[in-house]
């Protein structure tokens, strides 16, 4: 693709990166038969390429966002299927994500949705919030039907049953069961934390038992993601240099060997953090550092090697079957494919998964807040697709997609080391229980 960037444009690192992405694409529009909003909009301004090319006018002619641009690049999940499939290795990741910064800075949104982006800015990173508005949303429940679209979803998603915090949660060392393999430190999220407390407590059963000794931090929060795929640039690089410094120190005064995190959405981004402050002459190295000790729970497992599993009572009597969900972020944005499965099938588990995986269940950080109308009907499919495979179980290793599809199938959903820890000696997963 043809570039015309100033050259005093070009001094800026952001827009010369954006540039060299932009020279990678070859308009081949292979894209576009792996995105979701393509898939299901048919518009081409709703597929990556279409995307890129709004991007690229926006940048070149350094003018603020319009509507136009906003509804388009607002209506991508971020899913990265598009970066798994073009075969010129374009990096649309960085791209879509210069893109928000450059409409959060330029385009002032509708009060409503200033508000909404705000508030859900403002809560979901926290824990102790977090937990306080479902308490609300539980309570707004009966008048639902009385709310605005959006508010309606908000509070219908909320879950029917509040769990209260769990002690893991708290900032303590988790000592290995024998002799010690590795060190790690958990990312123990935040979303997760409230609306699924017992995976953190899964991971480091499951850990602890195969040899590592488990640190919870009290000074490691969000990964930033929520903030980050919003464009708000300040607040990711305030989160981001948090964590990296709270790694280092960690690192430093007793060693690391992974930080270990059950979220692949988080994974991605902690991955990340080394291109996020590469331009930061104090945290760049840092940075890259953390980086290279961020390992979703499967590649340490992997690295680990299963147990023997134990025999485990499958619900309903009849054969361990699961159909698995490869979660975007696991799939494309880390390049996690066979990890999940292999530990599945060591773990005694039949494994199936839908002939349309790569596409994205609908959740995607905020976008089923944001989006609501695309986030169902993309739940809606996916639902369908995972049901269709004949398991009463679905599995997958994202918080996000886990909740999303626990509202929109009959099936049991269940993250996968909940199912590795059942496996291994830990209790079931209370939805198998």
């Amino acid at each position: 693709m043809q570039t015309s960037f100033t050259a005093s444009q070009l001094a800026d690192p952001a827009i010369q990166e954006a540039n060299d992405i932009l020279r990678k694409c070859v308009h081949c529009g292979f894209c576009t038969a792996t995105c979701p909003t393509y898939v299901l909009l048919g518009d081409e301004l709703d597929g990556p390429r279409g995307r890129i090319y709004l991007i690229k006018e926006m940048l070149e002619n350094d003018k603020p966002a319009s509507a136009g641009v906003v509804k388009h690049i607002d209506r991508c999940l971020t899913c990265l299927s598009c970066t798994t499939t073009c075969p010129s290795g374009v990096d649309y990741m960085h791209l879509v994500d210069r893109g928000r910064v450059h409409i959060e800075k330029t385009f002032r949104r509708p009060w409503a949705e200033r508000l909404l982006r705000a508030v859900l800015a403002a809560v979901l990173p926290y824990p102790s919030r977090f937990r306080l508005a479902l308490w609300g949303a539980w309570l707004a429940r009966p008048f639902r039907t009385l709310m605005p679209g959006r508010l309606r979803g908000m509070v219908e998603m909320a879950p029917g049953r509040i769990t209260a915090a769990s002690s893991g949660d708290r900032p303590q060392v988790f000592a290995a069961q024998g002799p010690r393999r590795k060190r790690v430190a958990l990312l123990t999220g935040c979303a997760q934390r409230v609306l699924r407390p017992a995976i953190n407590e899964a991971t480091v059963r499951v850990l602890t038992r195969h040899g590592c000794e488990v640190v919870v931090l009290g000074n490691l929060g969000c990964c930033g993601a929520l903030v980050h795929h919003m464009g708000r640039e300040d607040e990711t690089l305030a989160v981001v240099k948090a964590n990296v410094e709270a790694i280092e120190r960690e690192a430093e005064a007793g060693g690391l060997d992974a930080v270990v995190i059950n979220a692949s959405g988080c994974g991605t981004m902690v991955k990340d953090y080394g291109h996020i402050l590469s331009d930061d002459d104090v945290w760049a190295e840092p940075a890259r550092r953390t980086a290279a000790l961020a390992r979703d729970v499967s590649e340490v497992m992997t690295e680990l090697g299963l147990k023997d599993p134990v025999p485990i009572p499958w619900p309903g009597g009849g054969p361990r079957i699961v159909a698995y969900h490869s979660a975007c972020s696991m799939q494309h944005g880390q390049g996690l494919r066979q990890e999940p499965v292999a530990l599945l099938a060591q773990a005694g588990i039949e494994v199936r998964e839908p002939a349309e995986g790569h596409l994205c269940c609908g959740s995607a950080g905020t976008y089923n807040l944001l989006q609501t109308e695309i986030a169902a009907r993309l739940g809606a499919r996916k639902a369908a697709n995972l049901e269709g495979l004949g398991a009463t179980v679905i599995a997958t290793g994202n918080i996000g997609c886990l909740v999303q599809l626990a509202g929109t199938t009959t099936a049991s959903v269940v993250h996968t080391v909940e199912l590795l820890d059942w496996a291994t000696g830990g209790p079931p997963p209370d939805e198998l229980a």
